[in-house]
C-alpha cells in the first residue's frame, strides 16, 4: 500500500514538471514570435522611402455672412370682442336747452305825452311850486352834470330847477307827436368859474330856429338867477330837437319844457 502511494505521488511530480516544461516552452515561442514580428515591421518601415509632404493650399478667408434684419414680431391680433346683443334704445327725452340769462338792459325812460318837463343833471323826479311833475336827465347827447346843492336862485318859486345843469352836451331829442309846441329852456349861471358877461357864450337851434351867441349871465342879468327862453315850432317828424353850439366855455341847461300850443 506504501508503495502504490509512492509510485502515485512521484507519477503526479513527472506530471506536474512536464506540464511546466511544455507551458514554459510555449511561453518562450509566443514571445519570440511576437519580437520577430515587431524586428520585421521595423525593419520594414525603416526601408521605406519617406515621400516629400504636398504643399497644403493656404485656407480662404472666411467671409461672415450679411447680418440679417431682425424679421419684426408681428403684433398678435386682439382677439375679436364678443359679440353683445344689440341694446334695445330706449327712449331719450329731447335734451333742455339751458335757459341762459339775458344781459341786465339799461332801462330807457318810457316816453311821455306833452306837456313834459324835463329836469337836466338829475336821476330822479321832482315837483315845482305848480305842482308840475319834471321827469330826471334823459334826452342828451354827450356833456356831464354838475350840482351846486346850496345855490339861492332868484327870479324863480322853485330854485330846485337851476341848482342842477348839463354842460358840454351837443344835442337833444325828445319823441313827440308831429304838431306845433312852446318849447321853454331854462337857464341859471351857477357855475363859480363864470364871472362876467362874455365867459360863457354858445349857440343853440330848435327845430330850425336859431339863437346865437346866447350869454346866461347877459340874459339872466348876473350869476344865480333864473331866466327862461321860450319859442314856438312845429315838429314834423315825431321828435323834438335842439343842437348846441359852443363859443366860449360849455353850452349848459338846467331844464326844458315841451308844451303843446294850439
Amino acid at each position: 500500500m506504501l508503495n502504490t502511494n509512492r509510485l502515485m505521488q512521484c507519477w503526479a511530480g513527472c506530471f506536474v514538471a512536464i506540464l511546466a516544461i511544455v507551458l514554459f516552452t510555449g511561453c518562450q515561442s509566443g514571445k519570440e514570435q511576437a519580437s520577430g514580428k515587431m524586428a520585421s515591421t521595423t525593419a520594414a518601415a525603416q526601408a521605406a522611402p519617406i515621400a516629400p509632404a504636398e504643399p497644403v493650399a493656404p485656407m480662404p478667408p472666411v467671409v461672415p455672412p450679411p447680418p440679417v434684419a431682425p424679421t419684426p414680431a408681428e403684433t398678435p391680433a386682439p382677439p375679436a370682442a364678443p359679440t353683445a346683443p344689440a341694446p334695445v334704445a330706449a327712449p331719450v327725452a329731447a335734451p333742455v336747452a339751458a335757459a341762459v340769462p339775458a344781459p341786465a338792459a339799461i332801462p330807457v325812460p318810457t316816453p311821455v305825452l306833452p306837456p313834459v318837463r324835463i329836469k337836466a343833471g338829475i336821476s330822479n323826479n321832482i315837483t315845482d311850486a305848480d305842482g308840475n311833475v319834471w321827469l330826471p336827465d334823459q334826452g342828451f347827447t354827450g356833456g356831464d352834470t354838475y350840482e351846486l346843492s346850496d345855490a339861492q336862485i332868484a327870479n324863480t318859486q322853485t330854485p330846485a330847477i337851476y341848482r342842477t345843469e348839463r354842460y358840454s352836451m351837443t344835442s337833444f331829442s325828445y319823441p313827440v307827436p308831429n304838431g306845433k309846441y312852446t318849447v321853454k329852456l331854462h337857464f341859471a349861471e351857477i357855475y363859480d368859474g363864470i364871472t362876467g358877461p362874455g365867459m360863457r357864450v354858445f349857440s343853440f337851434n330848435v327845430e330850425g330856429q336859431e339863437f346865437k351867441d346866447f350869454d346866461i349871465w347877459v340874459k339872466a342879468g348876473g350869476p344865480n338867477r333864473a331866466y327862461i327862453e321860450s319859442v314856438d315850432v312845429e315838429v314834423t317828424d315825431g321828435k323834438l330837437d335842439i343842437t348846441f353850439t359852443p363859443k366860449e366855455e360849455n353850452p349848459k341847461i338846467n331844464g326844458i319844457e315841451i308844451l303843446p300850443r294850439s
